[in-house]
């Protein structure tokens, strides 16, 4: 069962547990496959509630995100087990199924194609309206040099914005 929410009732809540880890879900050729993010904002673009994913262009997420270009944010009420977030944010959809792996249940989405996780029971539907790619020009050094350094695994590994405008928002109950 799902109860309708007012996502702005629950702002402070999804921009607390973003800070900690929470799943961004895309669905593509039949997968789902959450990975753990701790950066997003939560806002209003061209009149419309949005919520803003940043995604690495090496992540599998990415390429499932441009297939289909609709996503879950699944946020956490509660004690969550931290191996969710664990495996979530360590390990890639490409190598494994992390919905069979760790037992999460889907639930039917309202509007998009993209299952809610009951697990992580807040949940924002979203549809891609707009996105940008970083210019690595445009960042501080400071955030350069620490996100992104030259001879890291995350060198040039740089991130898209995804725009997504928030279709529903609900709690799985």
């Amino acid at each position: 069962m799902k109860r309708e929410i007012n996502v702005w009732d629950y702002s402070g809540k999804i921009n607390e547990e973003t800070g900690k880890g929470i799943l961004l879900t895309p669905k593509a050729d039949g997968q789902v496959n959450p990975m753990t993010i701790g950066w997003g904002t939560l806002g209003i673009q061209w009149g419309k509630p949005i919520f803003i994913a940043f995604v690495r262009e090496s992540r599998h997420t990415k390429a499932m995100l441009e297939k289909n270009g609709e996503f879950t944010v699944n946020v956490p009420l509660g004690a969550i087990d931290k191996n969710i977030l664990g495996v979530c944010g360590t390990k890639s959809g490409r190598d494994m199924d992390k919905i069979k792996e760790l037992g999460l249940t889907l639930e039917e989405p309202n509007v998009i194609s993209v299952p809610a996780i009951k697990e992580l029971p807040l949940t924002l539907e979203c549809k891609v309206i707009y996105k940008q790619d970083q210019e690595p020009a445009a960042i501080a050094k400071e955030n350069d040099e620490r996100y992104y350094a030259k001879g890291t695994p995350n060198e040039g590994d740089y991130h898209t914005a995804y725009y997504g405008q928030i279709v529903s928002a609900y709690i799985v109950e």
